[in-house]
C-alpha cells in the first residue's frame, strides 16, 4: 500500500471551500475524487480572482488562486445534474463510489433525486456527507450558510480584533476550513463503521457547529464562568504574557505558557526581580495584574531589535517568534524542510504550479500529489468512457445537448 485511501472513491458535488478542502485532504491521502461541476461554469471559485494562473503568453487563465488552493488530486467531470440524463450518470457513478459529499442547501438535491434518503434507498453503502450553514435540524436549517455568517453567529468575530475596536473576521475563511477538516474526520469515521455494518450513513456538518466547536477554551470560559470571554486582540484572556510586542525594528510574539518560562524571560531581559514579585510570579497573578506588567515588558522589549529577542529567547527555551508576512513564511527553512511548498505540472501553465503542501506526514502512507487542480471538464471523457463504459459516440451526443462538457485541452 502506497496510499492510505487508495481503495476509496469519492463523488464530490461540493464547491467553494469547505467541501473542496475536505476532498483535497482525502485526495492527498489517495482517495479517487471525482469532482462534479456545472458545464460552462464550474466551481464558483474558479472565477474568484485575480490573481489567476498565467498561461504561456502571460495572460490570465480561468483558474483562480482561490480555486487552485483546494482542488488538487481530483478529476473534473462536468455534468448537468438538473437534467434527467445527468442524474442517471450520477447514479451510475454512485454504484462505483464509497462517498458522496455535497454542500447544497437542506433539501436542495431532493428535486434531482440526489437527497440522502433517495440515495440511501438506491445505494445503501454510500457514506453521504452534507455540509450546510446550519445542519439538517433546528429552526435555521433551511437558511443558506456562508463562512462570514458562521464566524459572526458562532462567536468567532466577537472574540477577534482589538478590545476597543469592532468585531473582526479571521483573515481566511476559517469556518469553511474547519468544517472541511471535521467533514474529513466524519467521512473516515463513517467508512470505518461501514467495515462492521456494510451500511453507509449521513454525515451532517454545519458551519455554525464547527465554528462553535473551534472556540474550545473560549466557549468553555463562558460555560464555566457564565461570562463571555473578553476580546483580547493579540493578547490572551487567561495567559500572560501571551501577545505581540513591538521591538525597535518590528513585532514579535511572546507565548509564555508557564511560570518557569516567565522566569527565564525575566533573566534574559535583565529583570529577574519581576519573576520574584508576588504580582507577577504566577500566571494567575500576571492575569490579574496584566495592566501593571505589560507596560514594563513593552518598554524593555522596545529597546532592542527583534533578532535580539528571537535568538536569545529561543536559546533560553522561551517561546518567541517573528510576525511573518506570507513571503517570509515561504522563505523559512523550516517550511521548505517540511515540504509545505510543492510544485505540480498544470495543463495551462508553462511553469510548475506552486501549491501549499499537505501538513499530514505519514511514515508509511504519505500524501501523494498526482493530479494538479483540473480545468473544467478535464476528465469527463475519461471517466464516462473508462469508468462507466460509455462509447465515444454517446459522450459526443451528451456534449452536444449540453448535459456534459469535456475539456478540449
Amino acid at each position: 500500500m502506497t496510499s492510505a485511501l487508495n481503495d476509496i472513491k469519492i463523488l464530490d458535488l461540493s464547491r467553494v471551500l469547505a467541501g473542496p478542502v475536505c476532498t483535497q485532504i482525502l485526495g492527498d491521502l489517495g482517495a479517487d475524487v471525482i469532482k462534479i461541476e456545472k458545464p460552462g461554469a464550474g466551481d464558483d471559485t474558479r472565477h474568484w480572482g485575480p490573481p489567476f494562473l498565467k498561461d504561456k503568453d502571460g495572460n490570465d487563465t480561468t483558474e483562480s488562486a482561490y480555486y487552485l488552493s483546494a482542488n488538487r488530486n481530483k478529476k473534473s467531470v462536468a455534468i448537468d445534474i438538473k437534467t434527467k440524463k445527468g442524474q442517471e450518470l450520477i447514479h451510475k457513478l454512485l454504484t462505483q463510489s464509497d462517498v458522496l459529499i455535497q454542500n447544497f442547501k437542506k433539501d436542495g438535491l431532493e428535486k434531482y433525486g440526489l437527497g440522502y434518503e433517495q440515495i440511501k434507498q438506491k445505494h445503501p453503502h454510500i457514506v453521504y456527507c452534507s455540509i450546510t450553514g446550519f445542519g439538517q435540524s433546528g429552526p435555521l436549517s433551511s437558511e443558506p450558510g456562508y463562512d462570514y455568517l458562521a464566524q459572526a453567529m458562532g462567536g468567532l468575530m466577537a472574540i477577534t480584533g482589538e478590545p476597543d475596536g469592532q468585531p473582526m473576521k479571521v483573515g481566511v475563511a476559517l469556518s469553511d476550513v474547519m468544517t472541511g477538516l471535521y467533514a474529513a474526520i466524519g467521512i473516515l469515521s463513517a467508512l470505518h463503521a461501514r467495515e462492521k455494518t456494510s451500511k453507509g450513513q449521513l454525515v451532517d456538518l454545519a458551519l455554525l457547529d464547527c465554528t462553535l466547536a473551534s472556540l474550545t477554551n473560549v466557549a468553555q470560559y463562558y460555560l464555566t464562568s457564565g461570562q463571555s470571554a473578553p476580546r483580547m486582540g493579540n493578547a490572551h484572556s487567561t495567559i500572560v504574557p501571551y501577545q505581540t510586542f513591538k521591538t525597535s525594528d518590528g513585532y514579535i510574539i511572546l507565548a509564555i505558557g508557564n511560570d518557569g518560562q516567565f522566569k527565564k524571560f525575566c533573566d534574559f531581559a535583565g529583570h529577574p526581580e519581576w519573576a520574584k514579585d508576588e504580582q507577577f510570579s504566577t500566571n494567575k497573578a500576571r492575569v490579574l495584574n496584566r495592566d501593571d506588567l505589560i507596560p514594563l515588558l513593552s518598554k524593555t522589549i522596545a529597546e532592542k531589535p527583534a533578532a535580539h529577542w528571537i535568538d536569545g529567547l529561543r536559546q533560553a527555551d522561551v517561546p518567541c517568534g517573528p510576525v511573518n508576512t506570507i513571503d517570509k513564511v515561504f522563505e523559512m527553512e523550516q517550511v521548505q524542510a517540511r515540504e509545505m511548498e510543492i510544485a505540480m505540472s498544470h495543463a495551462l501553465s508553462p511553469e510548475a504550479l506552486k501549491l501549499v503542501g499537505s501538513p499530514l506526514k505519514l511514515s508509511d502512507t504519505p500524501p501523494q500529489y498526482t493530479h494538479a487542480p483540473p480545468i473544467l471538464g478535464q476528465d469527463t471523457k475519461e471517466v464516462l468512457e473508462n469508468l462507466l463504459g460509455l462509447s465515444e459516440e454517446e459522450t459526443l451526443a451528451l456534449e452536444k445537448t449540453g448535459i456534459i462538457e469535456t475539456s478540449k485541452i
